[in-house]
């Protein structure tokens, strides 16, 4: 009894080493990847055959087909992927999930040569481990602790298997266990059994590693192991039927073409195989499988149903929309997918998007607020109304998003860009609440029949151009956090804040000497402010994406010390002062 006890006490640790080696390596190869996934696969899997390319290779690189695949209905319940484009990506994604067997099938290296001791997980193992705590302890790098993370968790799944196999060889002689085996050799309760260890452990590839294991008691036959690597292709599916729970109609729809894929895949395969063997005896079946027959049999399996299906893509999306039928209510798109976050990089990409649509929005509010001024137009106004709802929508989303997603486990980019947004969507819905301020002027200078003199005509002119201009370099650099971009708002929003003081000084001679009224100084004064406002909301953004974000100086110190000449940055701030503040002068100062 004391025998079996720790020998099931040894496959369990195993079992655990190995399940935490993957999970911690593959967290760690999608934070190496970072927010590039998205980028690949939103916008380069353009047709089924390099959407299958970029699938294979996306999901090889981050050692999950699961993971993969629940991406890509993220991306399409947030509308940046299209069911015809994900179809691909499905596809390639079981074929790069096999490479995993590839790697775990150095368990089975026989020979006493030395390459074949060296790459043998005894030997392996402990090589990667040592590399890899040397980069992760005693280097500061991100990138090269990256490296050793993954390294470290190469070897705990290497760990991992070697004391699984080990584990199981007492199993060589138990009878009852050989008899499950022969068990297994009926497609029908091999396919089930496959298909519930995965579903259970979620992941073909751990599953297909404790199968790899089993081969090393020589009771796994190939009659055993076929239709249990059949089943295994069923049961991945169940994360992306979990994952796609809640979402709409297409995300849905991508759901149901993986599980099509895989279960048509399987069963053709099936069909053939064991209807050939009803006329041609199957010689081989009987034999002992190894680890890397597994390797070839999982491959070869994802190549053939890949190769068969393929040109099919168009059939298997057309019975998804027959499982999933389209109803008559409106179909939602969701702005920010809460399934991104189990690839946290990929979330904090989505986010920054969404934040740099966002930005758009506002910045378009304000230029047709701006246009309101010169010519008032009420369906105008409608649109800016349903601009400054629409950024309002957008920061609620954003903000509950970004809480959720400051709890996960970022690499320091991703940590800094997420602080950043958090730090700013706030002031980004500011300047859409500052574009409905200009706009209810506009309004008031239509309903009271004001007249602007021409020289404040001039001013404004100038002004706003100077607000239209500060709020687009926001929006450009915001979008893909360009540093050069936003070191160039601060001296323009000191412009800006220049104009208004001199536009407040020359409305007061011109009251003076009765050349304008009071009813229009409160008019220019709500504008006036407006404007004030939108550039320091713009020097907000721009500051924290240069200072506040990489635990430098706080924002209000920054722009003291960059002022008073205290930073190298401080010469180059003059100089675009000088510079702005010669592009924006006033008619009559040409």
């Amino acid at each position: 009894m004391e025998f079996y006890f720790f020998k099931i006490v040894g496959l369990l640790g195993g079992l655990a080493l190995f399940l935490f080696g993957m999970d911690v390596m593959g967290k760690a190869l999608e934070r190496q990847a970072g927010g590039k996934l998205q980028t690949i696969l939103a916008k380069m899997s353009s047709n089924v055959f390099k959407g299958f390319l970029l699938g294979m290779v996306v999901t090889a690189v981050i050692q999950s087909s699961s993971a993969t695949t629940v991406m890509v209905v993220g991306f399409v319940n947030s509308g940046i992927m299209s069911l015809k484009q994900a179809v691909g990506v499905i596809m390639g994604s079981n074929i790069g999930t096999t490479v995993t067997a590839w790697i775990l099938s150095l368990s089975g290296l026989e020979g006493d040569s030395f390459a074949i001791q060296l790459f043998k997980p005894a030997t392996l193992a402990p090589l990667v481990a040592i590399i890899g705590i040397v980069l992760y302890m005693f280097t500061k790098s991100e990138k090269k602790k990256g490296i050793g993370t993954i390294m470290l968790g190469f070897m705990a799944l290497m760990t991992g298997m070697d004391l699984m196999s080990g584990s199981m060889e007492f199993l060589k002689g138990e009878a009852w266990f050989a008899e499950l085996m022969v068990s297994f050799t009926n497609p029908f309760v091999g396919i089930l059994f496959g298909a519930i260890l995965t579903a259970v452990i979620q992941s073909s590839s751990a599953s297909i590693g404790i199968l790899q294991g089993l081969c090393s008691t020589g009771s796994v036959t190939f009659g055993a192991a076929i239709p249990i690597i059949l089943g295994q292709n069923i049961g991945t599916c169940v994360t992306a039927i979990m994952g796609a729970i809640g979402a709409n109609r297409n995300a849905r729809r991508t759901a149901m073409v993986h599980l099509l894929f895989n279960v048509v895949g399987a069963l053709m395969f099936a069909v053939i195989f064991y209807g050939i063997g009803l006329f041609v005896e199957w010689q081989f079946l009987g034999d002992a499988a190894q680890a890397w027959d597994i390797s070839v049999i999982h491959t070869g399996f994802n190549l053939i149903a890949t190769a068969v299906l393929m040109p099919l893509n168009g059939l298997l999306v057309k019975l998804a929309y027959v499982l999933v039928p389209e109803v008559k209510e409106p179909e939602t798109t969701a702005l920010l997918d809460t399934r991104l976050m189990a690839t946290p990089a990929v979330a904090v990409q989505r986010a920054h998007e969404v934040a740099g649509e966002m930005a758009s929005d506002a910045a378009k509010a304000m230029y047709l607020a701006m246009g309101l001024t010169k010519k008032y137009e009420s369906d105008v106004m409608e649109q800016i109304v349903e601009l400054e709802d629409k950024t309002d929508r957008y920061e609620d989303a954003l903000n509950t998003y970004l809480v959720q997603l400051s709890s996960k486990n970022l690499s320091v980019h991703d940590n800094r860009v997420l602080n950043t947004l958090l730090y700013t969507v706030s002031d980004i819905e500011r300047v859409a609440d500052h574009a409905m301020s200009v706009a209810k002027a506009a309004k008031e200078i239509e309903e009271k029949k004001i007249e602007f003199s021409k020289q404040a005509k001039g001013e404004l002119a100038v002004l706003e151009q100077a607000v239209l201009d500060i709020v687009d370099r926001t929006v450009a650099a915001y979008g893909s956090f360009d540093r050069e971009q936003a070191s160039k708002i601060e001296p323009q929003e000191q412009v800006v804040d220049a104009l208004v003081r001199e536009v407040k000084s020359r409305h007061v001679r011109r009251l003076r000497d009765g050349l304008c009224t009071a009813e229009y100084g409160f008019v220019l004064e709500d504008l006036l402010i407006a404007c004030e406002r939108t550039a320091d909301h713009c020097s907000n953004v721009a500051v924290e994406m240069l200072q506040v974000t990489e635990g430098k100086l706080e924002a209000h110190e920054y722009l003291n010390a960059l002022k008073a000449g205290e930073l190298h940055e401080s010469a180059a701030f003059a100089e675009q002062f000088a510079q702005y503040k010669a592009q924006y002068a006033f008619p009559e100062d040409n």
